[in-house]
């Protein structure tokens, strides 16, 4: 994984982070679990967040070269702490291709033709064997970082099932999408062993739909959608590719594509889980 300048070490010295122009909260820095990473991979606040947290910082951190992002502390699992953060296992997200990547997921069900039976013809229909290909590209309908920090404070404001621990953390990475590669985040391991590679369809949804990465469990991902799908077709074709970046989603979910595709049209929030 291609990396910048790390400025969390910077932290350990001035945890207000006034040297890098920021009036952190208490909070603690947290290594990688390898010895790839050039000092610590996030640092989270103390306390849990709250609603305008992010907006009040988000963008000086920036600035700074860290990106914001909310995880959970709770749960079973733990906070990152006991994730096991592995930034040099992950490649970097800018080799794959988002199409490349969403098609080696949904081919597997036609490697044999066995496989593609009328329980997975429902499961998935409109759609049949061969990849669909990528959803278009509905019309921006909110600023992406406004809409991030609008689904950051629903995250915090204590109505949301999850996160259960929410606090804000910061992560050295290029961009939003980037983020779960630039952890080594391994959430989606019995999915792929590279997270590399669903980041880079996160940069296509950042490109179709300005995505944003909110929030982050042990296995569990949310995202912020400027530009969601507006009609039941366009959501369908949006579900095509949730499936075959995360089959949890509707497997253990709605058990169809379609059902799943009504909850996506107008959603300002992707919640994605892997088993």
């Amino acid at each position: 994984m291609a990396t910048l300048p790390n400025p969390l070490p910077r932290l350990a010295s001035d945890p207000s982070g006034r040297s890098l122009g920021l009036q952190l909260p208490p909070g603690r820095l947290i290594d990688g679990c390898d010895d790839s990473s050039d000092g610590p991979v996030l640092w989270h606040a103390e306390h849990a967040a709250a609603p305008g947290n992010w907006t009040a910082l988000g963008g000086r951190a920036t600035r700074a070269g860290l990106l914001p992002v909310l995880v959970d502390v709770g749960g079973g699992q733990g906070g990152p702490e006991k994730w096991e953060l592995m930034p040099g296992e992950a490649s970097y997200p800018g080799d794959h291709d988002a199409e490349d990547v969403l098609a080696d997921f949904w081919e597997p069900t036609e490697e044999d033709e066995g496989d593609w039976d009328d329980e997975t013809a429902e499961l998935l229909a409109p759609f049949g064997p061969d990849w669909p290909g990528l959803a278009p590209s509905p019309a921006l309908t909110m600023d992406p970082a406004a809409c991030a920090a609008q689904v950051a404070d629903l995250l915090t404001d204590g109505s949301a099932s999850w996160p259960e621990k929410a606090h804000l953390a910061l992560v050295p990475a290029r961009r939003s999408a980037d983020l779960p590669a630039a952890l080594g985040w391994p959430g989606p391991l019995n999915h792929t062993d590279d997270v590399a590679r669903l980041c880079a369809v996160l940069r296509s949804w950042e490109d179709r739909f300005g995505i944003r990465v909110v929030a982050l469990g042990f296995d569990l991902l949310a995202v912020s959608v400027a530009a969601p799908p507006t009609t039941a077709v366009e959501a369908e074709a949006v579900a095509a590719e949730h499936f075959a970046f995360c089959p949890d989603n509707i497997t253990q979910g709605p058990g169809s594509l379609r059902e799943y595709a009504r909850e996506l049209v107008g959603a300002r929030v992707w919640h994605f889980w892997w088993d």
